[in-house]
């Protein structure tokens, strides 16, 4: 059913076309009606005259609404369709590169049955049944030509280790060391926390850059929007007592440590979402193994090295939440305990000592005098060490399936793994078990190739 504009329109009452009146009602003239001759009809909008152009039509259908879900689908049928196009062309590339290289549907090449502890066992006949214990599948690896060559490097390298008992350093040496970290972070703690906090005097202003230096926030620009909000916050939470403030300053109360590809990352996510669970601003900051030392990657050079106060800077969003419960009972007679905690998780703190040999006098037999763990152990007696490790030999071929760069294969993953043992050996003919694997110098034929030559 159509009406004519005019009588759809309210007219205001000091409308410069009183004659449009005249077509109302059910007798409408189109002759009378100026819109349905063409002319213009001038309507106020926010108390502007404004000329209409066309003819309104008022359409009583029910079919609106799926023709306006039709008209959406439409406007995103391209959209969906190049998805689909990308997300098939991927997968075909996925599939076709993981069948030359032989990396689907595979085990692992190194899923060899145990080692006879005989060595005088393992004759023709053993490696004629090598086969028989390992699931079938084709592949171009002889294990009849490596495994001889394996078996017997992994022999040398077991008959020469000898677990000692390492000495530890005094705390004045490691103080030495470290003067300027052992005047920063003090040797107790306040005791309402859980977690290793105190208060340190502030002596900038309010208009001072508490982060202006912070090497993390200069470098990452991922997290300076994070910084920002710190920025912006940090005067509200500072401690004001006797015209002094005061700032609280919060170490890790645990450290999720271990090797990569052992589901560090997925423990991480599991306890941030318990309430008393906080976590520096970076997931992994990498400073008591890299970022002290100021090393991002060790290949690319040196960096300015990152004081303790940066480190310290990574928990102040934690800090902030431990400082608002301590001040709610500062009131009360009996204070309580805060049992908010904080965490790391920067899985390098197990196994990187790549820096040692750079900043520290080699001992006499090869070892780093110190050890991360030992600073850390100074400072944090009561520190959580929560280990995250894997079955080596999965650990290993996925370790190589994320970090290697091209021309993957099972194949060349054996190649290297056979030539990573051949370097351990070596570094063991002159060198004790520990400083072989302290040395990550002496062996580079696979990322963190000590790390790999100790699992195996």
């Amino acid at each position: 059913m159509r009406h004519c504009v005019n009588c759809c329109i309210q007219l205001l009452p000091d409308d410069l076309h009183p004659q449009c009146f005249s077509c109302r009602g059910p007798y409408h003239s189109h002759h009378k009606c100026p819109i349905c001759k063409g002319e213009k009809i001038l309507f106020r909008v926010d108390s502007k005259q404004m000329n209409l152009l066309a003819v309104l039509e008022v359409r009583t259908e029910n079919n609106e609404s799926w023709s306006g879900l039709f008209r959406f689908k439409k406007g995103k049928r391209w959209s969906l369709v190049c998805g689909l196009i990308i997300m098939t062309l991927v997968m075909a590339s996925y599939i076709l590169t993981g069948a030359k290289h032989e990396l689907l549907l595979i085990p692992s090449s190194l899923r060899y049955r145990s080692f006879p502890n005989n060595p005088a066992l393992a004759d023709d006949e053993y490696l004629r049944n090598l086969k028989d214990f390992h699931q079938p599948f084709l592949m171009n690896i002889s294990y009849e030509k490596y495994y001889p060559n394996i078996k017997l490097i992994i022999n040398t390298i077991t008959s020469k280790v000898e677990f000692t008992t390492r000495q530890l350093p005094d705390l004045e040496d490691l103080e030495k060391q470290e003067l300027h970290m052992f005047s920063v972070i003090p040797n107790k703690f306040l005791p309402t926390s859980k977690n290793p906090c105190w208060y340190e005097e502030y002596t900038g202003k309010n208009t001072t850059d508490p982060y202006m230096t912070n090497l993390y926030a200069l470098y990452s620009k991922h997290f300076r929007s994070t910084f920002d909000y710190l920025r912006k916050e940090f005067w509200n939470h500072l401690y004001h007592f006797k015209e002094k403030h005061y700032r609280l300053r919060c170490l890790p109360h645990f450290y999720i440590i271990g090797q990569p590809k052992c589901g560090t990352t997925d423990l991480y996510d599991r306890l941030r979402l318990h309430p008393d669970v906080k976590f520096s601003a970076i997931k992994e900051p990498h400073w008591w193994t890299r970022k002290r030392f100021g090393i991002v990657r060790l290949r690319d050079g040196f960096r300015d090295r990152s004081p303790v106060e940066d480190y310290l800077d990574l928990f102040d969003l934690a800090a902030h939440e431990i400082h608002k419960g301590l001040r709610s009972d500062s009131g009360t007679e009996n204070s309580k305990m805060n049992h908010i905690v904080i965490g790391e998780a920067s899985a390098s703190t197990m196994w990187d000592n790549n820096a040692w040999t750079y900043f520290y006098d080699n001992s006499t037999d090869g070892e780093p005098p110190f050890l991360i763990q030992d600073f850390i152990h100074a400072f944090e007696p009561n520190a959580k060490l929560i280990v995250m490790l894997r079955d080596p030999v999965e650990r290993l071929y996925s370790d190589y399936l994320y970090f290697a760069s091209s021309n993957k294969s099972a194949e060349d993953f054996h190649e290297k793994v056979a030539e990573s043992l051949q370097l351990f050996e070596n570094c063991m003919l002159d060198y004790s078990l520990r400083a072989c694997v302290y040395n990550n110098t002496l062996n580079n034929a696979m990322p963190r190739t000590p790390s790999h030559c100790t699992e195996l």
